[in-house]
């Protein structure tokens, strides 16, 4: 990308929300359901036919909108989007224009959020927030299918209830753009509101992009590309499109106000449509469906379902807890492994180390044994015995590796696994020292070398201790015992 012009881009993101019915018919939502299957007269447009508004749907959009931190106003209503597409069989679509549900808000960019390879930039350093314009509430359209000749179109999703968040033109590159679809996802995912999975549909986004001079303030003429199916395609279709925009003002282009497609096997946007205005879609009131107070007993039900927000888990995670910033994010990141890591951690005196055991060991043997957490043979407890069994010197790494193999394997608790199995860490300063005497009488060349300074020969040193107490000895005191006789015992001077 030439550094001198930079990327504006604002994000369109449609989310299906998970309710058992459709947004104002009694058609169960599905996927996977034969073809137009799951509909009705109300959701295939019949004359004559009445919308009765989801209080459920609209529930869970008011909680999307207080967990992001968004104005929920009083009074909101529904508006009639006027358009002819094959996909929306009233020739309108339901919709919410000036009086949408939720305004204002935003979601914070964490660093974990962005892509691997980006991770370590100070873009992703500086937990920007992303500003949002509003979140409305709408009927979502069928899907269509489009073939050699022909095109089929499966009403089965019309009508589901869909969540549009439109966010401010906040967004400075594709990785940011990434890094807000991730961290949105997980909270729309955590909460509740949506499955939000891309490979069925339930969660879209459209993006605006423009380019313009570096620093200047007014914008470019944007472009909208539709048809992405993934994050990571986001991520792929801003980068092309902002390089292709570039290229076209570079040259004394200029660019045009379109729709454009992405490709994500070529790797190329294409020229859709002319972008629509809002006059276009000759916005009106719907007359068949009453405006909605919020404050009857709506917007109560959405704040009792807020949840902690994974950001805000995570960073307490970090803050209380002494957890790592990286580790702190997993363990946010899936609310299943979250509460076991609490359960775990509570009154534990080293909460780290049992954030280090649980993502390191324990979802290690999950992954190999095929089992999900719920189905875990290790409690938190248990967890938290063994690691306190470390920090209190009765056994050392090594064993507590075999303890836990024994402890996934049986159930068991490691106190009774470490009785059985004799592995009880020896920290007797007296043996430890014969055995410290015995070493450092046979290794000259090693001792001579901790004496200049080199920290890797009193590691030798301390191992061949471990070798001669067959694992027991506790390798710390063994080390500290072995560095204070080099330095002062008259037997190895």
């Amino acid at each position: 990308m030439k550094t001198d012009y930079e990327p504006v881009i604002g994000l369109e993101v449609h989310c299906q929300v998970r309710t058992r019915s459709k947004m104002f018919c009694g058609c169960r939502t599905g996927f996977g359901e034969s073809p137009n299957a799951l509909t009705c007269p109300v959701c295939l447009g019949h004359p004559g036919v009445l919308p009765v508004p989801n209080r459920e749907a609209i529930v869970r959009t008011i909680q999307t909108g207080l967990l992001l931190g968004c104005q929920i106003d009083e009074y909101c209503k529904f508006d009639r989007k006027n358009y002819f597409y094959p996909d929306m069989p009233k020739n309108y679509q339901i919709s919410q224009y000036d009086m949408p549900l939720c305004r204002g808000g935003g979601v914070t960019l964490d660093r974990f959020s962005f892509p691997k390879d980006a991770q370590d930039s100070p873009e992703a350093s500086a937990r920007k927030r992303v500003h949002l314009t509003r979140i409305h509430l709408e009927e979502d359209v069928a899907k269509s299918t489009h073939f050699d000749t022909t095109s089929g179109i499966d009403f089965n999703r019309a009508g589901t209830p869909l969540m549009e968040i439109v966010t401010e033109a906040d967004i400075a590159s594709p990785e940011e753009a990434f890094a807000f679809l991730t961290a949105l996802r997980l909270i729309l995912v955590q909460a509740g509101v949506s499955d939000a999975d891309m490979e069925k549909g339930q969660l879209r986004c459209d993006c605006n992009v423009s380019v313009r001079p570096r620093g200047q303030k007014a914008f470019g003429t944007k472009c909208e590309i539709k048809n992405m199916n993934s994050i990571s395609g986001v991520r792929r279709a801003l980068a092309y499109e902002i390089a292709r925009q570039i290229e076209v003002v570079s040259a004394g282009g200029r660019i045009t106000q379109e729709t454009r497609r992405w490709d994500d096997d070529i790797g190329q946007t294409s020229t859709m449509r002319s972008k629509e205005e809002a006059h276009d879609y000759r916005y009106f009131p719907d007359p068949d469906l009453m405006p909605i107070r919020t404050t009857d007993g709506l917007l109560e039900e959405a704040r009792a379902r807020l949840i902690e927000l994974p950001g805000a888990r995570a960073d307490r995670y970090t803050r209380d807890l002494g957890v790592t910033e990286y580790d702190a994010s997993v363990l946010a990141s899936d609310p299943h492994l979250a509460r076991f890591f609490e359960a775990a951690a509570s009154g534990a005196s080293n909460p780290k180390g049992i954030a280090n055991f649980l993502l390191n060991d324990l979802l290690s043997a999950l992954a190999s044994s095929e089992k999900a957490l719920s189905e875990c043979p290790v409690q938190p407890a248990d967890l938290r015995e063994l690691v306190g069994l470390i920090d209190a010197g009765r056994i050392n790494s090594k064993q507590a590796k075999e303890v836990f193999r024994e402890m996934f394997e049986t159930g068991a608790a490691p106190a009774a696994i470490v009785r059985a199995k004799g592995l009880e860490q020896v920290s007797d300063t007296g043996a430890i020292e014969a055995l410290a005497r015995q070493v450092i009488g046979a290794h000259p060349g090693p001792v001579q070398d901790v004496r200049d300074g080199k920290a890797s020969a009193l590691n030798f040193l301390t191992g061949q201790v471990m070798k001669l107490s067959k694992g027991k000895a506790n390798p710390k005191l063994a080390s500290e015992i072995i560095a204070r006789m080099i330095k002062g015992d008259p037997l190895v001077r």
